[in-house]
């Protein structure tokens, strides 16, 4: 079933957007309204012209708004990208879910019905179990140490990257957004025996309702489309959610959960990928270009998203959310079972455990 509804989704977009990896330069028209998990839309836009124009535009789908700083960062690799490749390539960026949700898009990816998405990291996790080790609880003593990671280029995070490929899709580079942390409606949540019995919703992986049913003492996380959250919450569904802080004000969830715990439990990546057909038919050079501009771009992204995080807490405050400091010690300490069986799955992960350790 997975297979049909991808080649269908494939279809409608081949339609839609005249095929993948066009030459022609896109068309001006404004970026669609954010709808975190919406379909694939027939008419959907890419935010605006680019300023450089490739002889090929490769298409990258994106779940956020292009103010998002991640959304920053791909408009940068397009102008970096036609640079170093004299031209012959330029990325086109679909924001607000206008392609369809993370999993859709991921899944044109594999087929070649899109040249580009980014992705969170429990997206990947179904195809590529082994991703599991880079999103798992407190794995990480915070987002420095996480960039370390990301950045060092070190054989064992190539090894992990090389497990998509047989799935038709290639990671090129990883990005956060910074520490995610509970929100809540009714008050704030600040140790494990506040947080137990409470509905939160997380991102649907099997990584992330295990991390929440060891934070809450044996209640599972409740997995859910994002576009789903605020009325789930407003209706009293969920008792909250969990969030990076960027996130949390561009989607206005503050309305109906106005306190935000730094718990700091999880810096969930989110992988750029290419789709393998995409990237075998660039020549040698342009792909080396290509995997260039996207490691430079990862000290960027991250310094963009460090300066953004202080500006929305005050943006949060301004519409009177309560922040609270969580007991994170307490909260640690019920991860440590789940961080070692997670990372003792396979060479893979013990690898990347390693790596990690070694970069604290």
């Amino acid at each position: 079933m997975k297979k049909l509804t991808a080649l269908l989704l494939a279809v409608v977009m081949v339609f839609a957007l005249a095929a993948c990896g066009q030459s022609a330069a896109p068309a001006a028209a404004p970026a669609a309204a954010p709808a975190a998990d919406a379909a694939p839309a027939a008419d959907a836009a890419p935010a605006a012209d680019a300023a450089k124009v490739g002889q090929t535009v490769l298409k990258c789908a994106f779940n956020q708004t292009i103010t998002n700083p991640e959304a920053k960062t791909l408009l940068k690799i397009s102008d970096d990208l036609y640079d170093a490749t004299q031209g012959r390539y330029s990325i086109e960026v679909y924001p607000d879910a206008s392609l369809g949700d993370q999993a859709q898009t991921l899944e044109n990816v594999m087929i070649g019905a899109l040249d580009m998405s980014l992705v969170g990291n429990a997206i990947i996790e179904p195809y590529a179990s082994d991703f599991a080790i880079i999103a798992t609880p407190y794995v990480y003593d915070d987002i420095n140490h996480q960039e370390r990671v990301f950045e060092s280029g070190d054989p064992a995070l190539a090894a992990l990257y090389a497990t998509t490929e047989e799935h038709g899709f290639v990671v090129l580079c990883t990005y956060s957004l910074g520490a995610r942390n509970l929100y809540t409606r009714d008050g704030p949540v600040t140790t494990p025996e506040e947080l137990k019995g409470l509905k939160i919703r997380v991102i649907g992986s099997d990584t992330c309702i295990q991390m929440m049913k060891c934070m809450t003492s044996g209640t599972d996380g409740v997995g859910m489309p994002q576009g789903d959250v605020y009325s789930a919450i407003q209706t009293k569904v969920l008792d909250g959610a969990e969030n990076n802080i960027i996130t949390y004000v561009d989607l206005v969830q503050y309305e109906v959960a106005p306190y935000y715990n730094y718990t700091g439990h999880l810096l969930l990546p989110d992988e750029l990928v290419i789709s393998k057909q995409v990237l075998d038919k660039m020549s040698a050079e342009d792909q080396a270009a290509l995997r260039k501009v996207c490691e430079e771009s990862m000290p960027y992204c991250y310094k963009l998203c460090d300066e953004l995080r202080s500006d929305y807490q005050a943006k949060a405050e301004a519409q009177g959310v309560t922040f609270s400091e969580a007991d994170i010690p307490a909260f640690q300490a019920l991860c440590k079972d789940l961080i070692t069986e997670v990372a003792g799955r396979t060479d893979i992960t013990k690898g990347m455990y390693d790596l990690i350790v070694s970069l604290r």
